[in-house]
């Protein structure tokens, strides 16, 4: 009995020890947990499918909470279940842009075959034995890695040996991203896909690399092929917004290196380009344009030209809140006020511009900077970032005697009154001093405004003219004398201060100068008068950016220019020595494309987004810039092209053209854009259609 009490004791005192450890060990070893783990935790679907790269949703939702995963992060949840958990973290619901898989790879089989492949059914293992069986070093190697990573179902091997992605299932898991060796499949929101830019290791066709906007060509041009109009326009404005405008005045340099022209001619890429933008247009509807949730960032762009619009159409896209100050009575800058209206109609200016607007970007015209506002202005109104594309509207000066006579005109100034409707008298005889396109814009406005005999006085050569070709020939057709080797010494005029001659002196080529044209050397005693009673100079432009520096009274005086009168910027970032401030356009490269302008609104647009975001403002590694281009993609054959002819230019005749001005250039037929569209070759980074064997697959 005692035995038993003592026993009995003991435990009782055994069990008041282990109580008391464990009390003083919960008190010492406590381990707190976030309670927003749970809250997370209930906001996803509780499949725990591991979709999301976690063991399991508990896993996930501690990884949010760690900052180590975004909100978004259940695949099976969604958009409610991002939304939710991001309300748990206190964060903007914009971090719910969804997700989606796409493959840029268009090779598949057509992509040549290097050695023969017997291994293991499976793409990382091809990958370790030289990099794979194919050619192509970028290309998809099709053993469906990604298909049987996929956890939903959302991709199937195409008919080409090429992935195929079903939009509606695909969840933007990443499973298939990260079971590629080569990175070839991207998962990437739609605000990522706006902001991506051509590097090394991309699938990227040579029209590709050299568009300044780095529209996807191929793809579009095949979906025109397919009748998928709309797929064609959408795919463009991810690069571009202005596709009417682009579509009529664009060079189209990204012909230059069109494969199909090396045996062939080239595409005719911009004519099916505006097809389509015309299609819209006639089509009596806007494609709808998604714009990404509001972040509450405000950014204020100066200048609303094509660099500063197209910037405010990206930034806009990316959520953030945009508003433009343009000086002019309209927005468009030099699309506006430099480009005639027979070759960009000012109402299909207007139609593209406010389809842009009706995003939700707000406006202010006949602002100028420098005198209704300034820097320290836009910093009161608590901007975040300022993006100048203030263009180049400052006229070059001949610097010859006479040429503030009455009669006397700078390009850009006389297009631009043109443009607004004011009433300039023209005369019976006017000398265009220049070579480039405003000095050919202002000759044929000059025949369309009544002028008898319009001379283009040029101090070098045709071949040496930086006017576009088709611009010159449609001069010479319209009826321009083309003075060639000639340059302005002085203007004549009477007494009462009016222009009666232009007095020139004949040149002759020399050696190459830095720019590698010939330079022009004058020839002694070759003086000849040429009777005008109008002159216009047009032999180039710049910024007004050093003007307003000098006038300045704030932070603007400590911007960095460069020697020729631009804004001094990183040029893969566009970011000034200002960290706010960004700029792009003429004000940043000097005079140049259109297209160019909008391809650095967007580059432009990126790098305010990261700075907005708190990120480092940099470009991605391998990123390609300028006219670098990937050497094994440049081709001196091409084998097996059966010639085709390639789309004519569909415009006025210079009977009715020189008695208006009605648009020169016509948009082409619908079968016309088919036939152009099968001419294409669709080329990947090296491998494309081979005409002959896709006649013989379809015989």
């Amino acid at each position: 009995m005692i035995e038993a009490l003592s026993a009995t004791g003991f435990m009782l005192a055994l069990g008041a020890f282990c109580g008391l450890v464990l009390s003083a060990a919960s008190r010492i070893f406590y381990v707190y947990e976030d309670p927003r783990i749970e809250e997370a935790e209930d906001c996803f679907a509780g499949a725990n499918c591991g979709g999301c790269g976690y063991a399991g949703c508990y896993s996930a939702a501690v990884a949010v909470v760690n900052g180590k995963a975004a909100p978004k992060v259940c695949i099976a949840g969604g958009t409610d279940s991002a939304i939710d958990t991001a309300k748990v973290m206190g964060m903007d619901v914009g971090v719910a842009e969804p997700p989606s898989s796409y493959i840029p790879c268009s090779g598949g089989d057509r992509a040549e075959v290097k050695y023969l492949y017997q291994g293991a059914n499976s793409c990382r293992a091809q990958t370790m034995l030289y990099g794979g069986q194919r050619k192509c070093e970028v290309g998809c190697l099709g053993l469906c890695d990604c298909v049987k990573a996929c956890y939903f179902n959302a991709i199937r091997l195409g008919p080409m040996g090429l992935p195929v992605i079903d939009e509606a299932r695909c969840v933007g898991c990443g499973a298939c991203e990260r079971a590629c060796p080569k990175d070839l499949i991207q998962v990437k929101t739609q605000s990522e896909r706006l902001l991506q830019f051509n590097s090394l290791g991309d699938c990227l066709a040579p029209c590709r690399q050299t568009c300044p906007a780095e529209i996807n060509i191929p793809l579009y041009v095949s979906q025109i092929k397919n009748g998928d109009y709309k797929g064609a326009i959408h795919t463009i404005r991810e690069r571009n917004p202005f596709l009417l405008s682009c579509g009529r005045v664009c060079p189209h340099p990204c012909e230059i290196n069109c494969r199909r022209g090396i045996t062939d001619e080239p595409i005719s890429i911009n004519q099916l380009k505006r097809f389509v933008a015309d299609l819209e247009l006639n089509s009596g509807e806007r494609f709808p344009i998604s714009v990404a949730p509001s972040t509450g960032k405000r950014v204020a762009v100066v200048g609303g030209g094509p660099a500063g619009i197209s910037c405010a159409y990206f930034l806009k896209r990316l959520g953030h809140d945009v508003t433009i100050y343009e000086a002019m009575p309209k927005l468009g800058g030099m699309l506006r006020y430099g480009i005639p209206e027979y070759r960009l109609p000012k109402r299909t200016l207007d139609w593209e511009i406010e389809g842009i607007l009706n995003l939700g970007i707000e406006h202010h015209v006949n602002t100028r900077y420098g005198e209704d506002f300034d820097l320290t202005a836009l910093i009161e109104k608590k901007y975040d970032a300022i993006f100048m594309g203030i263009g180049a509207w400052k006229d070059s000066s001949m610097r010859a005697e006479g040429e503030d006579l009455d009669g006397c005109y700078s390009g850009i100034d006389f297009l631009s009154r043109l443009a607004n409707g004011e009433g300039i008298p023209v005369g019976r005889a006017a000398a265009v001093i220049g070579g480039g396109n405003t000095a050919i814009d202002c000759t044929r406005n000059l025949l369309r405004k009544g002028c008898d005999n319009v001379s283009l006085v040029y101090r070098r050569t045709r071949n040496e003219m930086p006017a576009n070709i088709v611009e010159i020939i449609a001069a010479e057709e319209e009826g321009v004398n083309m003075m060639f080797l000639a340059a302005p010494i002085r203007v004549r005029g009477e007494n009462n201060g009016k222009v009666t001659q232009l007095e020139c002196q004949k040149m002759k080529l020399g050696e190459p100068d830095k720019s590698g044209r010939c330079r022009p050397v004058p020839i002694e005693g070759s003086e000849e008068l040429l009777p005008v009673d109008m002159v216009i100079s047009a032999i180039g432009q710049s910024s007004t950016i050093n003007d307003l520096k000098e006038t300045a009274k704030d932070k603007l005086k400590e911007l960095e220019t460069t020697r020729w009168n631009t804004f001094d910027v990183n040029p893969g970032t566009l970011q000034t020595n200002i960290p706010f401030l960004f700029a792009a356009g003429d004000a940043a490269t000097g005079p140049d494309l259109v297209v160019s302008a909008i391809g650095g609104g967007r580059r432009a647009a990126r790098s305010i987004h990261q700075y907005l975001n708190g990120q480092e403002v940099k470009i991605e590694k391998n990123e390609l810039l300028g006219k670098q281009l990937i050497p094994i993609t440049l081709f001196e054959k091409i084998d097996e092209i059966i010639k085709k002819p390639r789309c004519g230019m569909e415009e006025l005749s210079v009977t009715d053209r020189v008695k208006s001005f009605d648009e020169v250039d016509l948009v082409i037929t619908e079968a016309m854009a088919k036939n152009e569209s099968d001419r294409c070759l669709f080329c990947c980074l090296t491998c494309y259609n081979k005409d002959e064997k896709k006649e013989t697959r379809a015989a």
